[in-house]
């Protein structure tokens, strides 16, 4: 029962020292979306010409799209577009996508695409209707081909 004094002495203790803590410090927000931790990279490759393009897009949504002739164009993603990038980003789905092995189709002037946020890498054939592209990457795909063009 000496337990309950001690605690109370502690506490009287640390009272006056709570008048003490720092309000000046900035505040930390947390409702709004993440910024995007890492650079993403995705490669598309095959078709009938057999192109090669990657589109390489910044934290800050500065995006380069190379072609496989070396000819670059570069730009910014929209607010709303960066906003909707980093949501699917940090969509654990996209980890889980990577984990799964894509068996290799036959598919004649197919699309390939591989796409890399982070530790994560999804690749894909575009090849309907035999194959069915993950959720997630296929979300990302769209939105960098038609942001970057």
């Amino acid at each position: 029962m000496r337990a309950v004094p001690a605690v109370a002495a502690v506490a009287a203790l640390l009272v006056p020292l709570a008048g003490c803590a720092r309000t000046d410090a900035p505040p930390v927000i947390t409702d709004g979306p993440s910024p995007l931790a890492t650079e993403v990279v995705l490669v598309k490759s095959g078709g009938i010409a057999g192109l090669t393009d990657t589109v390489r897009v910044g934290p800050d949504g500065h995006w380069t799209r190379t072609d496989r002739a070396g000819g670059s164009r570069e730009g910014q993603l929209a607010a709303e577009k960066l906003t909707r990038l980093r949501q699917l980003a940090a969509d654990p789905r996209l980890a889980a996508e990577a984990a799964v092995t894509v068996p290799a189709t036959m598919c004649a002037d197919a699309f390939s695409y591989r796409l890399t946020v982070g530790p994560n890498q999804v690749s894909y054939v575009d090849c309907p209707p035999k194959a069915k592209p993950p959720a997630v990457t296929a979300q990302v795909v769209d939105l960098l081909n038609g942001a970057t063009g």
